[in-house]
């Protein structure tokens, strides 16, 4: 499993969740602290590098914090 730890505009975690679920669930969002726009974006190994090259394009900033 690989995760993403990214912070991101609170306002934008709901598009981030419909984008990686619609890109054919490259990754699952999950909020961990909502008020701060934390979340934790779960792929696997092969789901990873797709996961980055859609992070690095979406229509708002997100900054990844941690790759696990």
């Amino acid at each position: 499993m690989s995760n993403i730890v990214a912070q991101v505009n609170p306002a934008d975690i709901d598009m981030l969740t419909r984008l990686i679920e619609g890109f054919d669930h490259l990754g699952i969002v999950s909020t961990l602290d909502r008020q701060q726009g934390l979340v934790v974006i779960r792929g696997t190994a092969d789901t990873l590098p797709d996961l980055l090259d859609i992070l690095d394009n979406l229509p708002f900033s997100l900054t990844i914090v941690a790759q696990e």
